[in-house]
Parts: structure tokens; sequence; C-alpha cells
């Protein structure tokens, strides 16, 4: 007897029987719980403990989404993200995500097998993805296996749903901060025991806050806040009787930012492909595959500067094989990326940097997963070979993910692999605040030497930025329903590529006499991040906690400052932030259990800085030689007191949700959600304008209601 159960879902039992060396096909339809139950038991995730290594991987379910506090009043995966063990955002507005030490561009994005080069809006509390759609989220924040190439830091696999394949059903949602609409239906409605089937299912969000925000916010910002993005997904899969199906998708997002007397950016991001998964009868192998293309770009329009800009468009297709073999499976497979940059740039100093590139990357894995017949043992090799066709370079990455269960209870798992990726950021690691975020494959204009952390000059075999992973830590089931995970890491970087924003000379014969590290456009670094991840999670009846706390240490090594003994100072990147803590809380009540209460509680350390040493007019010599100095006014500008690190004060925040949920009709429900972002209106800073001496802070107070209406 098979049981098969899905948080929100009836359970259901079937009958099956199994032969050795075959796949048996079963079509299985869960319906949706009807009732809510005061409690669940799973034992397929026990299960998942013992026979799955779980290194340095979150598994998010939508329905986990949902017990986190909403801002907007609706839940979004950006928000989920903030609370994972490693991950470091720094900023309400323009900040980014980084995993375990890794800046953004070195995490791969995947939405159902296709490359999304930037998932989340400038305001940063919303991603591009409708948290509706999701079928499942998984976080690799190191050590991940030789499936995934091409990046050095992590890896984000999304999977989007089917659409309803009995009734046309949907969504429509409102807030102060925007809009959502939902469908999806049949296209061939399933019949038991009939046919094949298809649906669709489509998906569009929108931000008014521009607008809204004036009237409702205007203690933020009297003009308003300026961000605003329109999100749209659709997605139509045809689903076979034995198991097979392919899908169908495409995308549309974009966002914008108008600052007045600042800055205007905006991007915009589309593309479209398609997945299949392959079930041939009576055969031990799954096949599957996708094929894909998307496009990125960017536009800032400074209102003192020169316009920047940055595109990045390219296709990716893959083939892979699981042939299973009782407990031990193995996954191969193949994958090929092609993408082109265009980037234009000019550096606060008015050295300009351009580049146009074309880039194939052609990836093969083998990934052999053993389990010892006692389910003692696990151990995962594996081995990716990369080719970087426009720079003639192999890479090989072999990797390795084990566990150990020397208790039911307890559990032993560690990993290490090697890693590379060409795609570099257009921003510095430097930068505090940055909404401009571009892309550039591995360029050519590179010192050919640069100096290591010990002293040690080191000559450029490569143009790879590279990284190795060392990973450890157990897992401790200490009640029943209490889990604790702990893990310990590091993550050598060997070679880094940045933008060099230390450029002051034009790479010329004339200027061949000066250091590389002043007239080349790209610098070379190298770096560690290394820490301990704990997870503390409790998950019974009606009552969900969390607690997540992170120790992180990220230093980098440029080589453009040297000590007395000749070696290069280190510098902490912007995100480089010591201790990071979350706490979050979810309960259900009510008679009827269509009450619920979400909170959660976020502090960390400050982030660093190097204070102002002093300042200087900065003459920009328009008219070349023939600039009269004497009279001509230039800008303010400073420069660092390099001797020093300090850092921002501490930040913490705490947001709440409440939720009561009517039931309208059969399929018909209406929530309404009231909440409150940063609840007792801290003051965090953001960043501090060294020009006119002003500190800048994150969002204060903001409340929210919201109404959503499911049919």
């Amino acid at each position: 007897i098979m049981i098969t159960s899905s948080l929100g879902y009836d359970s259901l039992q079937e009958s099956v029987v199994v032969k050795a060396g075959e796949i048996v096909n079963k079509k299985l339809y869960l319906t949706k719980s009807a009732v809510k139950l005061k409690g669940v038991e799973i034992s397929a995730e026990q299960e998942a403990k013992e026979t799955e290594t779980q290194i340095s991987v979150n598994k998010i379910d939508p329905i986990i989404i949902k017990k986190l506090p909403t801002v907007g009043g609706e839940p979004d995966l950006a928000q989920y993200l903030q609370v994972l063990p490693g991950v470091i955002f720094t900023g309400d507005q323009g900040g980014q995500l980084y995993i375990r030490g890794g800046s953004p561009v070195q995490n791969k994005v995947l939405l159902d097998g296709m490359i999304i080069y930037n998932p989340f809006h400038s305001i940063g509390l919303f991603s591009v993805f409708d948290a509706d759609i999701i079928r499942n989220a998984d976080v690799y924040s190191g050590g991940f296996g030789a499936e995934y190439g091409g990046r050095i830091s992590s890896i984000m696999d999304i999977t989007t749903r089917d659409g309803n394949k009995k009734r046309v059903a949907g969504k429509i949602a409102a807030s102060p901060f925007g809009a959502k609409v939902l469908v999806e239906g049949p296209l061939k409605k399933y019949v038991e025991g009939g046919a094949a089937t298809s649906s669709f299912i489509l998906s569009a969000k929108t931000s008014y806050l521009p607008t809204t925000s004036k009237t409702l916010y205007s203690y933020v910002d009297k003009d308003g806040l300026p961000f605003s993005f329109n999100d749209y997904y659709g997605k139509v899969s045809f689903n076979a009787n034995n198991g097979s199906k392919l899908n169908i998708f495409g995308f549309n997002f974009s966002d914008k930012v108008s600052y007045k007397a600042l800055q205007d950016m905006n991007w915009d991001s589309y593309g479209g492909g398609g997945n299949f998964l392959l079930v041939p009868q009576n055969s031990p192998i799954l096949v599957n595959g996708n094929f894909a293309y998307s496009q990125y770009k960017i536009k800032l329009k400074p209102e003192t500067e020169a316009e920047k800009s940055s595109a990045i468009k390219g296709f990716n297709m893959g083939i892979g094989f699981t042939y299973f073999m009782g407990r031990n499976e193995l996954n191969y497979g193949i994958d090929v990326n092609g993408f082109t940059t265009n980037f234009d740039f000019s550096n606060s100093l008015g050295r300009h940097i351009r580049q146009q590139d074309n880039t194939t990357e052609i990836g093969g894995f083998m990934k052999y997963k053993w389990i010892s017949k006692r389910k003692k043992i696990l151990l995962e090799p594996s081995i990716r070979v990369q080719y970087y066709a426009s720079l003639d370079n192999f890479s090989p990455e072999p990797r390795l993910a084990l566990k150990y269960n020397i208790t039911k209870k307890i559990r032993f798992k560690g990993a290490a692999g090697m890693y590379s990726q060409n795609l570099i950021a257009a921003n510095s690691d430097r930068d505090v605040v940055n909404l401009f975020y571009g892309f550039l494959s591995g360029p050519e204009n590179l010192p050919e030497s640069y100096i290591g952390k010990d002293g040690k000059e080191i000559t450029v075999k490569h143009k790879l930025q590279k990284s190795n992973h060392y990973i450890a830590g157990f897992e401790f089931d200490l009640t029943r329903h209490l889990d604790l995970n702990v893990e310990a890491y590091r993550k050598d970087f060997k070679q880094l590529t940045n933008l060099n924003r230390n450029k002051i000379f034009e790479d010329t014969p004339d200027n061949a006499n000066k250091p590389e590290v002043f007239r080349k456009d790209f610098v070379l670094e190298t770096g560690v991040a290394q820490g301990v991840d704990v997870v503390l999670k409790y998950d019974y009846k009606r009552i969900y906690i969390w607690v997540v706390y992170s120790l992180g240490y990220v230093t980098r090594y440029d080589g453009a400052f040297l000590d007395e003994s000749g070696k290069p100072k280190p510098y902490r990147p912007n995100y480089d932030r010591r201790h990071n803590a979350n706490i979050v809380g979810s309960y259900i009540f009510g008679k009827d259990l269509n009450w619920e209460f979400d909170i959660r509680w976020n502090i960390g350390s400050g982030f660093p800085f190097k204070p102002t040493g002093g300042f200087y007019e900065d003459l920009n010599f328009t008219d070349g030689i023939g600039t009269d100095y004497t009279s001509t006014n230039g800008d303010l500008n400073y420069f660092f007191d390099e001797s020093q690190i300090k850092e921002l004060p501490w930040y913490h925040r705490l947001d709440i949700t409440i939720k009561r949920t009517f039931q309208l009709f059969t399929n018909t429900k209406l929530e309404i959600a009231a909440g409150a972002t940063n609840l007792y209106n801290r003051q965090n800073i953001f960043y501090f304008d060294r020009i006119q001496y002003k500190r800048v802070n994150q969002l204060p107070l903001l409340p929210t209601l919201s109404l959503v209406m499911t049919f």
C-alpha cells in the first residue's frame, strides 16, 4: 500500500505491485482538504532525513512561505529567503541577496530550468516570482552537486506547478503595495480513467506604490516611494497517462525606480521555453530535459553622470538521465549555455569601460548515489566538466556529499567541491548602494598577475572565477517535533573578477609604467567566506517556530594597497555581517481554525564601512590640457580613511500579520489580512550620504491591509 500526502491536501492510499528492475507508473490526484486538521504526522520527512544527504540545502514549500508575515499583504519568496541560514539581505531599498559570502552574480537562479538574471525588484521586499505558482524551491547555499554548474557560490532552483486539471480557478489580491491576478484551469479536463490531460496557469502582479504611498506613506517621503514593477508568467502543461509531461512557459518581468533630481533606473526581462519528462514503459530510466531563451536589459540615468547600460541575452538547454538501481541511482547529462553581453559604463573618475562579447559554455556531469544496506552511510560522488568555448578553457570539477546516520536521531553530513564561472557583475563588492545591476562575461582586459593574500605574485593562467567549498555539520532530532541542524562552512575564492573602481589611467602604451591596478578595467581578487549556521525548528499541530542564527566572516584581497610586509590589505565587502538571527512564529487558531497569526523578528550586526578621510575638489578637465583649473569649479568629492574599518549600528525589525479566512461558497474564500512591517518603527540606517552629510534610513513602520479572494 502506497500512502501519498501533501500539506493542504487529503491523503491518498493506492495498492501498488512492485517488480524488480521496473518503474511502476501511477497517476495520482490529491484533493484539497476541506477540513483543517489539528495535527498531521508525515513519515516521508523522516525517511528523507535518512536517505538524502541534504547538505546546505533548504527545500521550500509554498505552505511554509505563507507562514511568514507578509509585506504588502501577499507572501513572497524574497521575504522568506531573508530568514534562511547564511543569507544576508543588504537593504529594503536597492538591497541584494548574498548567500554565505557569495555575491548575487555568483548565485544561479533557475525558474523551470530557465536562467533568471535578476530575480529581485529594487525595493528589495519582492521577487519576480508569484508564491502561488511555486511548487517547490530548492536553495543550495553551498556544496551543490555536479548537476549544477556555471556558478561558484549558490543555486536557487524554482519549479512552478501545473494549472488546475478539473476546473477553472483563480485568485485576486489587492493591498496598498499592489495587486495580483491568477487564473488557472484545464484545456483538456481530467476524467478518471481517461486519456491525457492539459492545463494552463497565468499570473500577473503589479505595484502601484508610487501612487498610494503619497497618501498612505507620505511620512516616508512626501513625493512617494519611487518603486514600481510588473510581473507576468504563463505556463501550459501536457500530461500523458504514463507520467510523461511537457511544459511550455514564458515570462516578462520589469522594474522602475525614479528618484527626482538624482537618477532614473529601469530594467526589463523576458523569455520563454519548455521542459519535459519522459517515462519509458517498464524501464528503470527517467529522461528529463529543458530548453529556454531569456533576455535582461538595464539602464541607469544619473542626473550628473553619463548613462549606464547593460544587457545580456542567451539560451540554455540540457538533457539528463536518472537510472534507478534499487536503493542506489545514477544521474548523468549534458547542458549548453550561450549568452551575449553588452556593457557600457563610466566610473566615478570618468574612465569609460565598454564590452561586447559572445560566450558558449558546455557542461557534462555524472553523479552516483550509494546507500548502504542498513542505510547507515550515504555517498554522492559526482564530477562535472565545464568547457568555456570563448576562453578555450576546460574546468574539471569533482564534488562529494556524504551522510552518516549515527542513530535514528543523530546524523553527520559533509560536502566538498570545486566550482567555476565566467559571468561577472557590473558593480563592485565595495558598493553600499547600487541600483544598477549589469553583467559581463570573462573580460580580456585583465592584469597579467595579481598579489595573493600571502603577498606572493600569482600569474594569471585563466580568466575564470573559481572557488572551493568545504562543509560539515550534523542533524539532531531533539524530540519528535523539534529539530536542530548545525553546519560549518568555508568557501575559498581562488580567483575573482571585480570592476576596477580604482582605474584612473587609460590602458595605453603611454601608461605602461603605471600599476595595472590603476589602469586595467578589472581587478583580480581572492577571498574567503566562512562561518556557522544554526537552525532550530519546531512544527507540531498548529504551532510553527523557526529560530535561525548565522555567524559569518567574509574577507577579500584586491592588492590595491599593501601593508608594511608587502601583503595585500584585506577589505570587508559591504555585506559582511558578522551576526544575523531570525525568529519566525506561526499559530493557527479559532473554532474553525480560520485565524492565523504570523510574526518575524530579525536582528543583525552592522555592516562594515570605511570612514571618510577627507574632501577634495574633483576637476573633470572637460577641455583636456586646455582646461583653466584656476577658474573652473569642480565637484566636491571625498576619499576614504584606508587605515580604519568601522561598523554601522545594529539592525533589528519586527513584522507581524494576522489573517482571517471566510468560507463564502464551496470553492470561494475571502481572506482579510492586517499587518505591519517594522512594527516598533526602528530607525535602521541604510547608508550615510557623505557629500550631503545626511543619514539615510531603511523603511519605517509600514502598516498594511489586504484582501484576497480565491475561487
